[in-house]
């Protein structure tokens, strides 16, 4: 005899946490699904209050378009968790797992405190079945740690049933909506168990409104919540290692490049995460690797661990070797010399900066008593200056930082240009008009490879990119092999 379904079709789908993952997921959902109901629901009343509003708390590209077309028909932005828990048939847990920062595991492991508290709201608020969905990136087994907090709650109601699965999101910031509406694949892992299949299945339906079956892949639990850490590691991995090999190419002659483009022609190895930058940055990849190393170190796997924190400490040193660079060009100081910083944002097309290799690199050059002026498109004065206070004194900030609204009046009377951002604009602006209002010489150091050496070179800067040796070093000095 067939078993009786325990959870009911998914008509209703709550998401607990409205930042980068839980809003843009269920924005797409609602477009997609337009008979589910989808609720975003998150403690901070003021973050509500945005995506309520005419100007959304995240700038994603096509967000607010599928945003503004669904909101308040099948998707909606609410306060009242406990109420929203209650309607619910599924469950999305997608709040932040920040690295811990205090007692065992600092530095490194995730902390799971906001996990935890969604999950005892979850079994506090429930009625009926719910299928409870892992959306924030976790360490391997974190389902197990939700599962027994919602089974405790079933000895007191016999009504309630949970099954927790892992749905990890593997969106990239700046292409999130585009890589929602065609993802490569949709990974969930579930109970082997007849109660977990029945979770699994009704959750690929969901997806089933618009991507292909063949891209949905199901596997256990565990194998999913670790398939996201080493979905990042191996990301993170490839940008160190060129970044590793840029530095060989500024001391040879070589162009990191063509090294890239050469390598990347290879079908085994691909193009794609082989531009050479001053670092990565973004919430995923120091966090997921560092829990990576962790969950090594845990195992009593040291080597492993030591292999997956090398990818960190190159991303570092890349940072501060970047920052050397523009100190040592500048005739080795730059106390109170103006440097214009263009870009702030980990990448383009998002404001985020978490982890931004801009924070770091204007930290190294305060820490020489620079003067900074910054513009960024999309990250607010507010934003910036609190970033930067994390790293050094309000003070500091206050006595060496300028932040701009428009570039060109950021480089006026600056010294030297330092490209931190991607963004296209940085490619259309009239140099020309900049140089003349700069101080002479001047230089640009192009942290992500996005300008024209040459022109600028003719206009009449000194250029220094990641990954080449500059002109101005075979000028003076000749091949340095």
């Amino acid at each position: 005899m067939e078993a009786a379904q325990v959870f009911r079709k998914v008509e209703k789908i709550v998401c607990v946490g409205a930042g980068y993952v839980g809003g843009p997921t269920c924005a797409m959902i609602a477009h997609k699904c337009p008979n589910i109901t989808v609720t975003v629901v998150d403690m901070n009343t003021e973050k509500i209050a945005e995506w309520n509003s005419d100007k959304l708390p995240i700038y994603e590209p096509g967000l607010d378009e599928i945003v503004f077309a669904a909101r308040n028909k099948n998707l909606f932005f609410s306060s009242d968790i406990p109420k929203a828990i209650r309607e619910a048939d599924l469950i999305f847990i997608s709040v932040n797992t920040p690295t811990k920062m205090y007692g065992r595991g600092k530095g490194m492991a995730p902390d799971l405190k906001y996990v935890e508290s969604v999950s005892r709201t979850i079994a506090e608020h429930a009625i009926g079945p719910k299928i409870v969905v892992e959306k924030s990136t976790v360490p391997v087994r974190a389902a197990e740690s939700i599962g027994c907090i919602l089974r405790e709650a079933q000895k007191h109601n016999p009504d309630l049933k949970f099954q927790v699965l892992s749905n990890p999101e593997f969106l990239a910031e700046g292409t999130a909506m585009r890589d929602l509406a065609n993802p490569d694949r949709v990974l969930i892992g579930g109970e082997n168990s007849v109660e977990g299949l029945e979770a699994v299945s009704q959750l690929v339906r969901v997806y089933e409104h618009w991507v292909p079956r063949e891209r949905i892949i199901t596997t256990n639990t565990w194998s999913s919540e670790l398939s996201k850490l080493v979905a990042n590691a191996f990301l993170a991995q490839r940008i160190s290692s060129i970044n590793a090999i840029s530095a060989v190419c500024e001391a040879t002659g070589a162009d990191v490049g063509e090294v890239a483009h050469a390598v990347g022609c290879d079908s085994r190895i691909g193009p794609k995460f082989l531009q050479a930058s001053v670092g990565f940055g973004g919430s995923c990849f120091q966090k997921d690797v560092l829990s990576l190393v962790y969950l090594c170190e845990s195992l009593n796997l040291p080597q492993v661990a030591e292999y997956w924190q090398s990818v960190i400490d190159v991303n570092n040193w890349q940072r501060r070797r970047f920052a050397n660079k523009i100190i040592a060009e500048l005739f080795n100081t730059v106390t109170d010399k103006k440097i214009a910083i263009f870009g702030f944002a980990f990448k383009k097309n998002t404001g985020d900066t978490r982890e931004s290799s801009a924070i770091y690199v204007a930290q190294h050059l305060m820490e020489e008593h620079a003067k900074l002026s910054i513009y960024d498109p999309k990250v607010s004065k507010q934003q910036m200056f609190n970033d930067l206070k994390n790293v050094t004194s309000s003070q500091d900030v206050d006595r060496l930082v300028t932040f701009e609204t428009d570039p060109y009046e950021a480089a006026r009377d600056a010294h030297a240009i330092v490209i931190l951002t991607e963004w296209d604009e940085f490619l259309t602006l009239d140099y020309n008009r900049i140089h003349e209002t700069m101080k002479h010489p001047s230089a640009i150091f192009d942290g992500r490879l996005i300008l024209d050496q040459k022109h600028l070179q003719n206009i009449g800067f000194r250029t220094f990119a990641i990954g080449s040796a500059s002109e101005q070093e075979y000028n003076l000095f000749g091949s340095s092999i």
